[in-house]
């Protein structure tokens, strides 16, 4: 099936198409085409959200009542959150829109589960990142579902947290838009986040690796403490190896979504990678450093039944990045009057 102004396949699209595919959806785009693996699927193009907008705008404005909120009146940032995504949660897709969207769903394999994910255009971009403040659907296990959570992921852009933040920069509604990702979920035996460079020290000579059983839902929501081992980028040498005691993973739930089980008492104790896996995690995050040129925060899944690595998202790491962009006082010409000013003295 072709890509249209409402469906962008992941085969077509990559970083320059994020005003219209969002941070996440470019993203996967773009390792796809690099040779990366990961899920197939689908974008739910910002078009598609800019005409389900004007369609529930019939009834009454969404984008004017926003940019008239006050940041610091959170009881009317409330109200007003918890009234628009109502209304976006119970509104009907225009017909031609929701036949796209089927025709796609049909054409990803239909009886397969699915992962829906937001996929705001300001998501991971250098100057205004709220990864996260959309939210993540997993398990979605048929056409109904999915559509609702579409509009679901389109609602999560009023939310009161990201409402705020776009109130308090100013941000105006006309340039914020929702994409909406669909991509075959991962049956995940493991899963985890990767730095590209030490999260801690700043250090672009290693890489952390953490993860933990089951679904990363649990790991990147901090219900459990991950395994992590950080090693050597180009030797490959570990030289952390920490191994902590998992006591919960999320798992599929029947008829969709996810449910939190024990983990099995042998598995707790056990590290959730073999040595050959985070070797093989490392290949992969150079790969995808490569590719960028520059340091990566990453998403990974093992896949249950075919132990094969498939990446969930790659995005810029930012705090290091940003603190060696920060900028530093030049020199004063003559350091001597640079002294004298400070403290008032006449030369």
């Amino acid at each position: 099936m072709p890509s249209t102004e409402h469906i962008g396949w992941f085969a077509d699209i990559g970083l320059q198409d994020r005003p219209h595919v969002g941070g996440k959806g470019g993203s996967l785009g773009e390792l796809q085409r690099a040779g990366i693996a990961v899920p197939p699927g689908f974008v739910v193009k910002t078009a598609a959200f800019e005409k389900f907008i004007e369609f529930v705008e019939r009834s009454g404005p969404v984008r004017a009542r926003v940019e008239a909120l006050d940041a610091d009146d959170l009881e009317a940032v409330t109200q007003c959150s918890k009234e628009l995504r109502a209304r976006v949660e119970a509104a009907e897709l225009p017909p031609a829109l929701l036949d796209e969207i089927s025709a796609a769903y049909r054409a990803l394999g239909g009886a397969s589960p699915v992962a829906v994910r937001s996929s705001a255009t300001t998501e991971d971009a250098a100057d205004a990142s709220f990864a996260g403040l959309q939210d993540t659907y997993l398990w979605v296990t048929d056409l109904k579902q999915t559509v609702a959570r579409v509009r679901s992921c389109w609602a999560s852009l009023y939310s009161v947290e990201s409402v705020t933040y776009r109130r308090k920069r100013a941000m105006p509604e006309a340039g914020v838009a929702m994409a909406v990702v669909v991509q075959k979920m991962v049956n995940a035996r493991t899963a985890g986040v990767m730095f590209t460079r030490s999260p801690i020290t700043g250090d672009r000579s290693v890489m952390t690796i953490e993860g933990a059983w089951g679904l990363g839902s649990a790991v990147v929501g901090g219900e459990v403490t991950p395994d992590r081992w950080v090693v050597g980028k180009i030797t490959g040498d570990v030289s952390v190896r920490e191994v902590s005691e998992k006591l919960i993973q999320h798992v599929p739930a029947p008829g969709g979504g996810t449910r939190t089980d024990p983990v099995p008492e042998d598995q707790r104790r056990a590290p959730c990678l073999s040595d050959e896996e985070l070797q093989a995690l490392r290949t992969v995050g150079r790969q995808v450093e490569r590719h960028y040129g520059r340091p990566q925060d990453i998403e990974w899944a093992v896949e249950r039944d075919t132990n094969q690595i498939l990446l969930l998202q790659s995005r810029p790491e930012t705090v290091w990045s940003a603190k060696e962009s920060a900028p530093v006082a030049r020199p004063a010409e003559d350091p001597l009057a640079h002294v004298m000013s400070i403290f008032g003295g006449k030369r």
